[in-house]
């Protein structure tokens, strides 16, 4: 195998912000989908639900709002997704870096998986913000409420009617989906790498197709492990100003009292669908970047 690339988590930065902004482009559609069936109500009885499933929240969504219904709310995840992504491939250079007593070190499946937890830390402080105020824009389109008139009119009347307190509402739940996702993430596209590496190569010359496959499969598995944690926070991040008092344990109780386990799972469809297309283009994107840097700035 020739020698690999030595880990500079500067480059990692720059490399993953362009990533971010290939993922957003790629996946904000399914992931409004998403969002928009993870918090519509319970139907009463009698009553149908407001979507049936994935599809057909696609196509009253086009109906009502046409194309650009499905970029709502992308404005904040373009403006912090790029920071974000630049932070978290960061983290993850920087854990794997942490973790090397020698630059020629290859780090193991284990050391992979704690690198990336550390990279989940780290975006937690933008991601909270972020997510909260994307999923607000995202259902106040589906209720057909024009509450907020965009990312800063949404940020502006949160800290209007609760501080900062209420920009960083499901802060824990972000660590709790981000941190063990994240970890997933990147350990499974470490390992789709090694394995897709024909012998004497580096896992830097994969081809193009290996990439997208090795990326778009790290999302599937990433989602896997946050679908959970991922619906408690949008519910939670959306509800009222005091319906969960006692924060996720309120929302869990009241997901499992009155819709089961398989509450945990809403809009699994629409982020598997969304996982493997979004996430191949933010490794494609970070590939393409990491080569560009290595070419431009070989010492750094």
């Amino acid at each position: 195998m020739s020698k690999q690339q030595a880990i500079s988590p500067g480059k990692n930065f720059f490399a993953g912000g362009f990533g971010g902004v290939c993922l957003v482009f790629a996946g904000h559609p399914l992931d409004t989908i998403k969002v928009r069936i993870q918090t519509m109500p319970v139907p009463g009885p009698g009553e149908s639900p407001l979507y049936r499933g994935t599809f057909d929240c696609f196509k009253q969504t086009l109906a009502k709002e046409g194309f650009k219904g499905l970029y709502k709310g992308m404005a904040a995840p373009i403006i912090g997704v790029t920071p974000m992504f630049a932070v978290c491939f960061f983290g993850f250079g920087l854990g794997k870096k942490l973790q090397q007593k020698t630059p020629d070190d290859v780090l193991t499946y284990p050391q992979l998986f704690a690198a990336g937890m550390l990279s989940g830390v780290f975006t937690t402080a933008i991601m909270a913000p972020g997510e909260r105020i994307k999923c607000l824009l995202q259902i106040q389109a589906a209720k057909g409420e024009v509450k907020y008139a965009g990312p800063m009119d949404c940020v502006k009347q949160l800290y209007k009617e609760s501080g900062i307190r209420g920009i960083y509402r499901g802060t824990a739940l972000t660590l709790m989906r981000d941190v063990p996702a994240s970890g997933m993430y990147f350990m499974t596209y470490e390992w789709l790498k090694r394995l897709l590496t024909p012998e004497g190569k580096s896992p830097n010359e994969l081809s193009v197709p290996s990439v997208l496959f090795a990326g778009g499969m790290a999302g599937i598995f990433n989602w896997a492990v946050a679908i959970p944690p991922d619906v408690l926070k949008s519910r939670f991040q959306t509800a009222p100003e005091g319906k969960y008092p006692n924060g996720f344990r309120d929302v869990l109780r009241e997901l499992l009292r009155e819709e089961g386990v398989a509450s945990l799972y809403k809009g699994f469809t629409a982020v598997m669908l969304r996982a493997f297309p979004a996430n191949a283009a933010c490794f494609l994107g970070f590939e393409m970047a990491m080569k560009f840097l290595n070419w431009a700035a070989p010492s750094l």
